[in-house]
């Protein structure tokens, strides 16, 4: 087993990750905003999959440009822009890496954070999916700095997204839709923290398998 992220096989779980949990999804966007993320979500990766099996193939750098597209053209609402910018900023991190490898992975995260952060505007607090991102990215940084495999610090990496998503559950919104409800978006989960912890999840399973 190499020690990197298979882009093909990543995407393909998270695809699954977000058919799975597609209600669940929905249920916390209709919370706090426009009860679509789910179903949004799982439109575009099942676009993204269908590209990539219909592809045959290419290097990361091309099957991330192709997926960050694809969620731009097919995802509605502020998620397509947000995840189709991040997954186009991985692609240019990833340059013509042969494989995502622990370096390069990190490097095109934060680059996928960076993406988000210029595109959403959004910083720590704010009740989005910066909060998992941002500690998810810096302790992958921390955890391969510290000598952990790719397999072992993205464990850490999907803990510390994780921390961040229950961490805005009793935040008050201050972008997007849910900021309309002010107060009353506090006690609910994000929706976009929940879903960028499964695609640290399904790159974790990518990496591991």
């Amino acid at each position: 087993m190499s020690d990197s992220v298979d882009v093909t096989a990543w995407l393909h779980e998270f695809a699954r990750l977000i058919a799975e949990h597609k209600d669940e999804l929905t249920a916390l966007d209709s919370a706090i905003g426009d009860a679509d993320h789910g179903t949004n979500m799982d439109r575009g990766m099942t676009a993204v999959v269908k590209a990539l099996d219909e592809g045959g193939g290419g290097s990361p750098s091309t099957l991330l440009k192709q997926s960050g597209m694809k969620l731009i053209s097919t995802v509605g609402g502020a998620s397509g822009p947000l995840y189709g910018t991040a997954f186009l900023r991985m692609a240019t991190a990833a340059g013509d890496a042969p494989a995502l490898d622990g370096p390069t992975f990190a490097k095109a995260l934060r680059a996928a954070l960076e993406g988000v952060v210029t595109r959403g505007k959004a910083v720590a607090g704010d009740k989005t999916m910066f909060d998992a991102l941002s500690p998810a990215v810096d302790a992958l940084d921390a955890a391969l700095a510290d000598g952990q495999s790719l397999t072992e610090a993205l464990t850490t990496t999907v803990a510390a997204a994780e921390k961040g998503r229950d961490a805005t559950i009793p935040l008050v919104a201050r972008k997007g839709r849910a900021s309309y409800l002010g107060e009353r978006s506090a006690g609910h989960q994000d929706p976009g923290a929940t879903s960028v912890t499964l695609l640290l999840a399904a790159a974790a399973t990518a990496a591991g398998a």
